[in-house]
């Protein structure tokens, strides 16, 4: 019912940046909360960023993203965002989008993901 579309993941050198963008589509009558994830090889998903959708106003970043990565949304298009600046190469994983997505009024939220986007920072 629901699709989530990444882009704007690649290659990059270190101190550089990217912005990822992810679009949700489908049946949604409301979306609570976007937001990014990140799996390295061998490593367990954490979370990146998180912000609420229209009327819910929260930000949560990873400390380790702080300072260096933004996570915005555009609740007119169901379009969350992250501008990723000062790129490290420990901030070389897939990244993955999720959306809390309401599809009708009748039914409470639940959660979607991407297929992911690779990201890499060469040193």
């Amino acid at each position: 019912q629901v699709q989530l579309v990444e882009s704007g993941g690649g290659l990059v050198q270190a101190g550089g940046s990217l912005r990822l963008s992810c679009a949700a589509s489908g049946r949604i009558f409301s979306i609570d909360a976007m937001g990014w994830y990140r799996q390295a090889p061998g490593k367990q998903r954490e979370l990146v960023a998180r912000v609420g959708s229209g009327g819910l106003g929260f930000t949560n970043y990873a400390d380790s993203v702080k300072g260096r990565f933004t996570i915005t949304e555009d609740n007119a298009k169901n379009t969350v965002y992250l501008q990723m600046n000062s790129l490290k190469p420990e901030d070389t994983a897939v990244y993955y989008c999720n959306a809390d997505v309401r599809t009708t009024v009748l039914r409470p939220s639940r959660d979607y993901w991407g297929p992911g986007t690779q990201v890499t920072v060469s040193s």
